[in-house]
């Protein structure tokens, strides 16, 4: 893979001034056209060999640029911060908005290349790594980026001349490390593994561009003739994904069963056992909440449901049990300016919780395939794809030790007509009921089936949906705390050292 990068180019001083002028000019017309539409974001990764020229790749990038419009991050090792975090969590946060240019000097590659190459990791370790980076890619390309990403190789007699060079200059000299020589020890070890990397994730979405980092006009040419090119060729096309997704309204079923028919809203629950239910169950998260072995673990809980099923008395019976300090209520409404310029799912990764923490969501991702689906917000390819990126985006979370827990709060329709009229007439509740409440009822049937095909989609032995019956308030509160307290201490048990 990197033969055709040992071959020795070079550009002579004269042809590189002469061509740098318009390569600027031009590259800084490209940018302010990016600004000025703010129809997608750039996200460029600049990796490679040791004294390849990654820094001064980067550092020419924002003198040739606009810097006001470009984020460069370089992504060492992750923070006490990150690392009570899912590993994706620091790349998420960083993403550039539409209209700016994002650099990453170490991204999601270099970990695992890294620990493949140390042999902290095994070859399955980092399929299964590159797996994941390409459909992170693949989701960040679908919702309109322009993925560049640069690879500088040095030959092994070429690098170990490099660093020679660089350490005998008395200016240079800092920039060699012993952690750059043992890296060169490791040399082909490195190269086997970039390799297999490289090709395993250079796609269509997201190519790879192997860069000789020898002679430094050469690769300083390289790279702003592609960056130039790619954004050129990306604002002159209309970025229409679902053109060639073939419709598909309701998915298949294979049992024809429709699971929200099969509740049995009935179950009640008097007010004397709710009251003894609810102080036993509300002592029992707290109890698991300050249970040593949380500090390891966070949990994120998900409400969803019918419009008036009861969402926000639930939540707030589980945050009476809990210390204030530990838990977080997210309310989701329709997304900002600011979410609109990220891909979808940045809103929600931004609010993943520390370990020791519990996260509470008031609707949540969800409403891709739920309101914007039925309401016709986004088109059918992107709520299609959403079914598989909110599985890649839970089975992180759950992978790296939070505890998912998804609640659907299930009402009748007349029950809903009652508790709308209730809320009209009562003061204190006219707040809860509005417009859009009623014209989403005009679409129960649509919601229904929406419902039906998340469930089936989205429910994984991981992160699985709790369909609550929540006709009666006192039953939907029981049975909400309850699964909670089951779930947090299943994971609890999961913790090293415990059995």
């Amino acid at each position: 893979m990197f033969e055709s990068a040992e071959i020795g180019h070079k550009v002579d001083k004269e042809t590189y001034e002469r061509e740098l002028p318009a390569l600027r000019e031009a590259l800084l017309d490209i940018q302010d056209e990016l600004v000025r539409k703010r129809g997608f974001q750039v996200v460029i990764i600049v990796s490679g060999v040791d004294g390849g020229g990654r820094s001064e790749s980067v550092h020419l990038l924002n003198e040739w640029l606009d810097p006001r419009h470009i984020e460069t991050h370089g992504m060492g090792a992750p923070s006490d911060e990150e690392l009570d975090r899912p590993p994706m969590w620091r790349f998420w946060r960083a993403l550039p908005p539409h209209g700016k240019i994002g650099i990453f000097q170490g991204s999601w590659y270099s970990i695992p290349l890294l620990d493949r190459v140390y042999g902290k990791t095994r070859k399955v370790d980092l399929e299964e790594s590159m797996e994941g980076n390409v459909r992170f890619e693949k989701m960040l390309s679908d919702e309109g980026a322009l993925i560049l990403k640069f690879w500088f190789h040095l030959s092994k007699p070429i690098q170990e001349k490099r660093l020679k060079a660089l350490e005998k200059d008395p200016r240079t000299r800092w920039r060699v490390t012993e952690r750059d020589w043992h890296h060169f020890s490791l040399y082909d070890k490195f190269r086997k593994t970039s390799a297999e990397a490289l090709r395993l994730t250079s796609s269509a979405q997201a190519p790879w561009y192997i860069i000789e980092g020898s002679d430094e006009r050469y690769r300083s040419l390289m790279l702003g003739k592609i960056v130039l090119e790619a954004m050129r060729l990306r604002l002159n096309s209309v970025h229409n994904p679902s053109h060639s997704i073939p419709s598909l309204p309701n998915l298949p079923r294979v049992d024809n069963l429709h699971i929200l028919k099969s509740l049995d809203l009935a179950q009640k629950l008097d007010k004397s056992d709710y009251e003894r239910k609810l102080e036993e169950y509300q002592g029992r998260l707290n109890v698991l909440t300050r249970d040593p072995r949380f500090k390891k673990i966070s949990v994120i809980a998900v409400f969803e449901g019918n419009d008036a099923a009861g969402k926000g008395g639930s939540i707030r019976r589980v945050t009476g049990a809990l210390d204030a300090r530990m838990c977080q209520v997210i309310p989701i409404a329709a997304p900002t300016d600011e979410e609109k310029a990220q891909p979808y799912l940045w809103r929600f990764w931004r609010h993943a919780p520390r370990r020791g923490r519990l996260a509470i969501f008031d609707r949540s991702w969800y409403g891709r395939v739920l309101v914007e689906r039925v309401e016709g917000y986004c088109s059918e390819y992107d709520w299609l794809r959403a079914y598989n990126e909110i599985n890649e985006f839970e089975t992180q979370l759950a992978e790296y030790g939070i505890v998912v827990v998804k609640f659907w709060l299930s009402i009748s329709a007349d029950e809903q007509l009652k508790r709308f009229k209730e809320r009209e007439q009562t003061g204190f509740k006219h707040y809860k009921i509005t417009d859009e409440d009623w014209r989403n009822r005009d679409r129960w049937t649509d919601y229904e089936q929406a419902v039906c095909d998340m469930v089936d989609r989205t429910s994984s032995d991981l992160a699985p949906w709790t369909l609550v019956p929540a006709n009666d308030k006192y039953h939907a509160r029981i049975q909400v705390i309850k699964t909670l307290c089951d779930r947090i201490e299943a994971g609890l048990k999961r913790v090293k050292g415990t059995k």
